[in-house]
């Protein structure tokens, strides 16, 4: 019997059966840490044994009080990932996709988003920031890929990265 009750009290607090209102204080604790997209906070509730119509309900009400926004967290996303050199150009869009955005959304917010920042400027600044002093002419082969490889992987296009590579001589 005991041994019961103990078993009992080690029960996830996830696993417990929620009310729309203890779902909605959730939600709240949540997006005070940072932004969700509704889609990734949708997975999050439902993992808390709600109900399909509670969930909704949650969603609509802090969607509704301005909580919860879809294009704020692009907005913020791209930005960020743009001006730290993270993500560019087409996986940019990949990650904003990944993150369960629409498609609409990502393709509205990477054109007004990607006004703002020149390619060749990010490319030049995150060779400076990944690897100071790299002279491409002066570098192994060895070492070459890997930039090239690194850069590639940040969403930058092969044509850009070795124009600017060839340019710092």
């Amino acid at each position: 019997m005991t041994r019961q009750r103990g078993l009992k009290s080690l029960k996830s607090r996830s696993t417990e059966l929620e009310t729309p209102e203890l779902a909605y204080q959730y939600a709240l604790r949540l997006l005070t840490g940072r932004d969700y997209t509704v889609l990734k906070l949708r997975g999050k509730l439902t993992a808390r044994n709600l109900t399909e119509q509670d969930v909704e309900a949650t969603l609509l009400r802090l969607q509704r009080e301005s909580w919860l926004d879809d294009r704020r967290y692009a907005v913020r996303f791209a930005e960020s990932a743009l001006s730290n050199g993270r993500f560019y150009g087409p996986r940019l869009r990949q990650e904003m996709r990944r993150r369960g955005l629409p498609v609409e959304l990502v393709d509205e917010i990477l054109k007004i988003v990607s006004g703002e920042y020149d390619e060749i400027d990010q490319l030049r600044s995150a060779i400076d920031r990944r690897y100071p002093g790299f002279i491409f002419n002066a570098s192994s082969d060895k070492e070459k890929r890997r930039v090239i490889s690194w850069l590639q992987r940040r969403g930058f296009g092969i044509s850009a990265v070795m124009r600017i590579l060839r340019e710092t001589v």
